[in-house]
C-alpha cells in the first residue's frame, strides 16, 4: 500500500519497506507524484550539480569507426584514451536495430509490476552513501547463455545477450588498438581473459524527479572496469569531468553512438598512461530516462597491475598487483567519492 502523501516517508524504514522490500524502486517513489524530495535522498552540498561548473560548449571526443585499418584512427583512440579516458564512438559494428531493441526492453522491464521486478533486482541503489541516488538499475552478470536463459526475465533476456554479443567485437577491436599502444602486440587467451574475462550489463533507470537539483542520478566516481561501453537514450544527463579542475562536460546523446570509457582497471594495467575519468548523472524534473552499459572487466580472481611488458620495458610501476575481487569490494564499501579508490592500488 502507498503511504499518505502528507510527509510519507519522515520515517527511514517506511521509505526502504516501499522502495526495497516491496520492490516499487525510485519509479514507485516518482509515480506517487511527490512535492517534494524525501530528504533521504537529499545530497550534500558539495555533490549537487553546480550549474556554473558546466561547460557550455564542450564536447568530448567523437571518433568515427568506420576506416577501421586507418592508423590515424588507432592513434586518435590512443590519444583520447591518455587525455580524456571518455569518447563517443560512431559508425561502429553494433547495428542501430539492436540498440533501439535493448533500449525497449529496458523499459520494459521497469514496467514490470513490483513484486515481478522484485524477484530479479537483488540490488537497489546504493545505500552506503549519506545520501540516496535517485535511480533504480538491473544487473545482469554474463556467465553463459545457459545461465542467462535461467535467471534473466524473458523480456530483456534475448536484447541484452544480443547487445552483449554484437558489442563484443567493438570492445576486441577498441583492446586491440589500446595494447597496441603499449607496445603489447599480442593479445593471447590468458591477456584476453584478464582484460575481458568478465561481463556484465546493467539496465539503468533515472526517474523524473521531484527537486533535481537537490539529488543525483549517480554521484561523482570512476568506473572500476577495463572499458565501459554505454548505450545512452535520447534525453541526456552524463556529465564528464573535464581536463581543467572543477568543469564538467555534458554528453550529449547521439543517435547510434555508443559512449566509451576506460576505467580503473585499465588505468592501472597501462600504468598510468590511460586514465579514468570521473563522471556523474544528474537528475531530471521532467522526464524519465535510461541508460545500458556494459562493464567489460577482469575477472574477480585475477590479479591487476601494470602489465609485464611494460615493466619489462624498464618502466617504473606506479601501482601494485591487487586481487580484482578486493578492488571492487573496496570501491563499493564507501560512498561514490570521485576517483579515490584508485589510491588503494598505488604503490
Amino acid at each position: 500500500m502507498a503511504p499518505t502523501l502528507a510527509d510519507p516517508f519522515n520515517d527511514s524504514s517506511a521509505l526502504i519497506d516501499f522502495v526495497i522490500n516491496q520492490g516499487n524502486g525510485v519509479k514507485g517513489l516518482s509515480e506517487l507524484g511527490l512535492k517534494a524530495l524525501p530528504k533521504q535522498y537529499v545530497q550534500p552540498l558539495e555533490e549537487r550539480v553546480c550549474m556554473t561548473n558546466i561547460v557550455p560548449q564542450g564536447s568530448i571526443p567523437i571518433i568515427d569507426m568506420s576506416n577501421w585499418e586507418d592508423p590515424n584512427l588507432a592513434k586518435s583512440i590512443c590519444d583520447v584514451a591518455s587525455e580524456w579516458g571518455f569518447f563517443q564512438i560512431v559508425n561502429h559494428d553494433v547495428p542501430v536495430e539492436v540498440l533501439e531493441n535493448v533500449k525497449y526492453a529496458t523499459y520494459n522491464f521497469f514496467r514490470l509490476p513490483a513484486e515481478v521486478k522484485n524477484k530479479y533486482s537483488k540490488e537497489h541503489s546504493s545505500s552506503n552513501n549519506e545520501a540516496l541516488e535517485w535511480k533504480d538499475y538491473l544487473s545482469l552478470f554474463y556467465v553463459s547463455e545457459e545461465e542467462a536463459s535461467a535467471l534473466w526475465h524473458s523480456i530483456c533476456r534475448e536484447q541484452v545477450l544480443d547487445y552483449m554479443k554484437k558489442s563484443k567485437v567493438v570492445i576486441k577491436q577498441l583492446l586491440q588498438v589500446l595494447m597496441k599502444g603499449l607496445n603489447v602486440n599480442e593479445i593471447d587467451e590468458a591477456k584476453e581473459s584478464l582484460l575481458m574475462g568478465s561481463m556484465r550489463t546493467n539496465l539503468n533507470y533515472y526517474p523524473k524527479c521531484p527537486n533535481p537539483e537537490l539529488t543525483v542520478g549517480v554521484g561523482r566516481h570512476s568506473d572500476v572496469s577495463t572499458l565501459t561501453i554505454l548505450l545512452q537514450d535520447e534525453i541526456g544527463g552524463l556529465f564528464v569531468r573535464g581536463n581543467k579542475g572543477d568543469d564538467w562536460i555534458h554528453v550529449p546523446p547521439i543517435k547510434g553512438s555508443l559512449v566509451i570509457n576506460v576505467g580503473d582497471a585499465l588505468q592501472i594495467m597501462s600504468n598510468g598512461r590511460y586514465r579514468s575519468a570521473e563522471h556523474r548523472v544528474v537528475a531530471n524534473g521532467s522526464k524519465n530516462r535510461i541508460s545500458v552499459p556494459i562493464f567489460v572487466n577482469p575477472r574477480p580472481v585475477d590479479m591487476i597491475g601494470p602489465l609485464p611488458e611494460l615493466v619489462a620495458n624498464g618502466e617504473k610501476p606506479i601501482y601494485k598487483q591487487v586481487l580484482y575481487s578486493d578492488y571492487v569490494k573496496h570501491f563499493f564499501r564507501k560512498a561514490h567519492d570521485g576517483k579515490k579508490t584508485v589510491e588503494f592500488a598505488e604503490l
